[in-house]
């Protein structure tokens, strides 16, 4: 029987911007990165991966960045919350079953045509660009935001083939060698497309201080580990998360 007089647990305060709890926060060494590139982190509602998660921690590096939590908007526009003129000139990032090594493409980034094959004039579609989408979330809550979405079909849609997997490690195996984090997958598409290694060296920077914090806080605060993902679970570009 419980004892009705017992203290209930201390709740751990969360920061404010990443909404991560506290003994987590890297906030205070997040570098701003001017993009030329607009980002629209899109995040499933179940995602609920606080100590791992990356959207915000990416979002809190760019002054045009926002994070939207939701199943589904009628438009881009409403999205964003601004008129997007037109939405073929934005990518959504969403692998779905396309794989680059089934296209035989060494391209780290990829426009796909309406069929999923390699789309003609890449460098045409990939400069003209304004601004990119993200799916956060597991695997199948990716493949439900782009389901649920029908206007992504109007954005160009791409995917990445990574060189090198996703810096999670043994803390999150991936099914696929392109699975990778949310901001891992930020750090290739918009220094891909804006030509700016800089941007890639700045996040792939702020990630590792984000898994160096988690690894020296697990031990002593396991609470703040993330549950056992249910089977079949996996993440987006990295899922996630990111």
């Amino acid at each position: 029987m419980s004892n009705p007089t017992a203290a209930a647990p201390e709740q751990i305060p969360e920061c404010p911007h990443c909404q991560k709890p506290l003994p987590l926060c890297i906030c205070d060494s997040v570098t701003p990165v001017e993009n030329r590139l607009s980002l629209l982190i899109l995040q499933h509602p179940q995602e609920q991966d606080r100590a791992l998660g990356t959207a915000r921690l990416l979002a809190r590096h760019f002054a045009d960045a926002m994070v939207r939590v939701g199943l589904s908007w009628p438009s881009l526009s409403k999205a964003l919350g601004r008129p997007v003129e037109n939405a073929s000139h934005w990518a959504v990032l969403y692998l779905g079953s396309a794989r680059a090594a089934d296209l035989e493409t060494e391209a780290e980034i990829v426009a796909l045509d309406r069929k999923g094959g390699v789309a003609d004039k890449q460098r045409e579609r990939l400069g003209k660009l304004e601004g990119v989408v993200l799916l956060d979330g597991t695997w199948s809550q990716a493949k439900a935001l782009w389901w649920r979405n029908p206007w992504m079909l109007k954005c160009q849609r791409v995917i990445l083939n990574p060189a090198q997997p996703s810096r999670y490690g043994h803390l999150r195996k991936e099914p696929r060698k392109d699975g990778l984090s949310t901001i891992e997958a930020a750090a290739s598409v918009l220094a891909g497309l804006e030509r700016r290694p800089d941007i890639a060296e700045t996040l792939h920077a702020s990630f590792e201080r984000m898994l160096a914090r988690y690894r020296e806080v697990q031990a002593e605060m396991p609470e703040l580990a993330p549950k056992p993902a249910p089977k079949g679970r996996r993440r987006d570009y990295r899922r996630k998360r990111a």
